[in-house]
């Protein structure tokens, strides 16, 4: 979902942005830019026009068009992690999950939103999940998996992504395409 600036707040929060930030930093509750929240390619123009704008000779490095791999990751990665580790946890769920197992599942699922490093984007899943038929399905394997997809698919329709097919959901994430590419 692409974020505007001053077009949305979360609940609570009175900041702004400044309308001398580039296109798609996402500032913090803090009201500084946030980098989890912001992609890398907004972050890096933020770091330019800074540059530009000093005066002085800075002991900055240069910016380079791809951080290095050992530089914090910006929301798109973040958000390609998190989903590989959501499905990941759904393909080895139980297929008869306990009561107690379905219980701890729906309150990581509700933890994890609120401990999202981009606050913006956990507070839109926290959201997503109170409306009405979006709570954690949780009682098996095939419905967790199922559900997953459809809290995915949510996200993708929201950044102009094309859907997934959730009924393909244990093939990407479990067994493996049926055409053996994946050994």
């Amino acid at each position: 979902m692409a974020w505007e600036p001053g077009n949305q707040k979360d609940e609570g929060q009175a900041a702004t942005v400044p309308t001398k930030l580039p296109k798609g930093v996402v500032l913090g509750p803090d009201g500084k830019p946030c980098r989890s929240c912001t992609d890398v390619a907004s972050w890096f123009a933020m770091a330019k026009k800074e540059a530009s704008s000093s005066s002085s000779t800075s002991s900055r490095p240069a910016l380079l068009a791809v951080p290095p791999s050992d530089c914090p990751p910006d929301v798109a990665e973040l958000g390609r992690s998190s989903w590989t580790l959501l499905h990941s946890i759904t393909a080895t769920y139980p297929t008869k999950p306990t009561p107690q197992l379905q219980a701890e599942t729906k309150s990581f699922l509700s933890t994890f939103a609120t401990l999202y490093p981009c606050w913006h984007c956990g507070s839109d899943f926290q959201r997503w999940m109170k409306e009405d038929g979006n709570a954690p399905r949780v009682s098996s394997r095939d419905e967790f998996g199922r559900w997953m997809c459809e809290a995915h698919n949510a996200v993708n329709v929201k950044l102009g992504k094309k859907e997934f097919d959730c009924d393909r959901w244990g093939e990407r994430w479990r067994t493996g395409w049926k055409d053996g590419r994946c050994g």
